[in-house]
């Protein structure tokens, strides 16, 4: 699987996950190791991940938030959360699918090849659907090929992933664990 394709799959599995959130929970409060907001909130949540979808074109066509960011005060969400975050999206899909990557992603936090930034974009999204699904009662597993992509793209470097705060402590696995659990528990991320 390209690193374009692990983003798609987990971009994938944080769409099926969102689609299946309740409204009613949106004022929920969440861990607060998931946001640099005090306090945040489902809709919190919610809201960093439009923002960030609504940005894949111009990371992908290697533009910084540093040249201007038009979502930075906008209501990416209104009414219809669901409905916003799907349509944004399908935006980010089509512009991944298209192929036209530029060479460097520039993220806030410094410049990395594209397959390295894939990575962080696809890690991003398929644990946050992962600790979502987990957190409010949502079936959800992350897919055979997502473990086979995250083994090949980011296990290898999750030590060093480890140590800017990425991943948790690594977990001992149990001795009869599947291949999804022997990758959540290496990256720290397993819950019963």
């Amino acid at each position: 699987m390209s690193p374009a394709e692990l983003f798609l799959h987990s971009d994938a599995a944080l769409r099926e996950v969102v689609d299946q959130l309740d409204p009613a929970d949106f004022s929920t409060p969440v861990p607060p190791e998931w946001s640099q907001h005090e306090a945040p909130t489902l809709r919190d949540i919610l809201g960093r991940h439009a923002y960030d979808e609504a940005w894949i074109p111009d990371v992908i066509a290697g533009r910084a938030a540093a040249d201007g960011d038009p979502f930075a005060d906008a209501d990416l969400l209104g009414d219809d959360p669901i409905a916003a975050y799907d349509a944004l999206n399908d935006t980010a899909t089509a512009a991944v699918q298209k192929g036209d990557i530029a060479e460097t992603f520039h993220f806030t936090y410094g410049d990395y090849p594209a397959a390295e930034g894939f990575a962080h974009l696809a890690t991003y999204r398929a644990f946050q659907a992962y600790s979502i699904a987990k957190h409010f009662g949502i079936p959800f597993h992350l897919s055979p090929d997502l473990v086979d992509g995250f083994n090949e793209h980011v296990t290898p470097h999750a030590d060093e992933w480890r140590q800017w705060g990425v991943f948790p402590p690594a977990i001992d696995s149990p001795a009869d664990a599947d291949d999804e659990t022997r990758l959540l528990c290496t990256l720290g991320f397993w819950m019963r």
